[in-house]
């Protein structure tokens, strides 16, 4: 009987590209790292020094309805929201921020090792990515990491994963850099399909060689799709389609 890992490698890959359903504005100097939604809103997480925030936008008009901005020394990474709060992740100050859902009013901080990616919640535990293949997971009432998934395709590590969002029952992460999202088996970290999202956004708005690809948020109830970049104009809302092979 095969192995796991031998059987995973003996087929390839599914990949997908995307149709574009709608298109709804973003603000293009957010330097987007955390991405999710709730209750008709979207609530985005920025980064850099003296720039980084946590907002809550109208999706539909990219009205900016609530945002607290981060000290300067911090650079805001990964968001993600569990019950009536929403907690962020930083860079490399090893600390995050939890703060209430309504108002952004600060709850408390909590510490961990490595540096600060990307965050998502399944709603039991948080998920936490650092840049490299591994995920780990936390408990959110300790934040302590309970496990850690280690994300592979093809018997091959998956580094830089970045920005992260639980859809049904997987962990989908952009892969820093590049157009690509994985969608990951939270079972045991391999690679279930790749997303291409070549040729999204025209190439005239990637101003900055920072303007990539992170930002992935899914409304569960509607089974929608958004993704965006990192000083992107737009969010889009996409549906998957099966490449042909």
């Amino acid at each position: 009987m095969l192995s796991q890992s031998r059987a995973h490698a003996s087929n390839p890959t599914p990949e997908y590209t995307y149709k574009v359903i709608h298109i709804f504005p973003h603000d293009a100097t957010a330097f987007t790292q955390g991405l999710t939604y709730q209750n008709g809103f979207l609530y985005e997480g920025t980064g850099l020094n003296g720039h980084s925030s946590i907002r809550k936008v109208r999706m539909e008009t990219g009205e900016l309805i609530e945002k607290r901005d981060l000290p300067a020394e911090f650079f805001g990474e990964g968001i993600a929201i569990l019950e009536s709060e929403i907690i962020q992740l930083t860079w490399l100050s090893h600390k995050a921020f939890v703060y209430g859902l309504n108002g952004f009013a600060p709850e408390c901080t909590f510490s961990y090792p490595g540096e600060g990616w990307g965050l998502a919640t399944d709603g039991r535990v948080l998920f936490m990515s650092n840049g490299t293949s591994i995920i780990r997971v936390l408990n959110p009432k300790t934040f302590q990491e309970q496990r850690h998934i280690s994300v592979s395709d093809q018997g091959r590590p998956v580094t830089q994963l970045n920005e992260l969002e639980f859809v049904n029952g997987e962990l989908f992460a952009n892969v820093w850099r590049t157009d690509r999202i994985a969608r990951i088996s939270l079972r045991d970290g391999h690679v279930l399909g790749w997303i291409n999202l070549a040729g999204l956004l025209s190439p005239v708005y990637r101003r900055s060689s920072d303007a990539v690809l992170n930002g992935i948020a899914y409304d569960a109830q509607q089974r929608r799709l958004f993704v965006t970049g990192k000083l992107w104009p737009s969010i889009f809302e996409i549906r998957l389609v099966t490449m042909a092979k």
